[in-house]
C-alpha cells in the first residue's frame, strides 16, 4: 500500500519535474492525478490519496501504519515534521531535496543514524526557487533506489552521508554527517542506546 498526500492542485509550472501528471490534469488535485497514472501503470498497485496539508496536528494520523516515509516535500518545516515523526514512530525517513541545479539525498534510520535535524539547524528565509525538470527525476531515482536497497536488505544506504548533486557541474558529492548528540529530534534516542 502506498499513500500519497499533498493538498495542491496541478498547474502547468509542475509538469516539467512531476511525471505523474499529464496536462490534462491542470486543475485537477496532485493526488488523484497522481494516483490515476499510477493506477494505469501498475493495476496491482494499492494507493491511498488524501488531499491535506500535513500538519503537526495531523502527522501522526497520516504515516501511522506505515513502514517508511518517503520525502518530496517542497519545504523545510513539513520535512522537519516528518523527519520528527518518523524518529517518534520508528519508521526509516528517506529524505530528497531540490534547489535549483541542487539536490540532496540521505536516508534516516532512527536511533541508528543522524537525521535531518541533525544538519539542518533553524529554518531558511522562505522564497520561491526554480527547479529544473531533470534535477527531481535523479534525486527520486535515488531515493526509490534507496528504499528498494532498505526493504530488500542489500548494499550500503545514504545513512551518515548527504549525497550532493550539482547538476550545474554534473558532480556528486558525499558529505559525512554526524549525529548532534543536542539534536532536538533525535539526541534523546542517542543518549539512551
Amino acid at each position: 500500500m502506498i499513500r500519497i498526500i499533498d493538498h495542491d492542485k496541478v498547474e502547468l509550472s509542475n509538469l516539467n519535474r512531476q511525471v505523474l501528471h499529464w496536462d490534462r490534469d491542470i486543475g485537477r488535485s496532485k493526488v488523484d492525478s497522481a494516483t490515476e497514472k499510477l493506477s494505469q501503470l501498475n493495476q496491482g498497485v494499492k494507493i491511498e490519496a488524501i488531499e491535506e496539508i500535513i500538519t503537526e496536528d495531523n502527522i501522526h494520523r497520516l504515516v501511522n501504519g506505515f513502514d517508511l516515509i518517503v520525502d518530496a516535500m517542497d519545504n523545510l518545516p513539513t520535512r522537519y515534521l516528518l523527519n520528527k515523526v518518523a524518529i517518534d514512530k520508528n519508521i526509516p525517513f528517506f529524505h530528497g531535496a531540490v534547489y535549483g541545479f541542487e539536490g540532496r539525498v540521505m536516508t534516516i534510520i532512527p536511533g541508528k543514524t543522524a537525521c535531518l535535524r541533525c544538519i539542518y539547524q533553524g529554518l531558511p528565509p522562505e522564497e520561491k526557487f526554480p527547479v529544473t525538470g531533470v534535477t527531481p527525476a535523479v534525486i527520486g531515482c535515488i531515493q526509490a533506489t534507496e528504499v528498494i536497497k532498505y526493504i530488500v536488505g542489500i548494499g550500503k544506504l545514504l545513512t551518515n552521508r548527504l549525497l550532493v548533486y550539482d547538476r550545474f557541474n554534473l558532480k556528486f558529492t558525499e558529505l559525512v554527517v554526524k549525529t548532534d548528540p543536542n539534536c532536538e529530534h533525535c539526541g534523546h534516542l542517542m543518549k539512551e542506546g
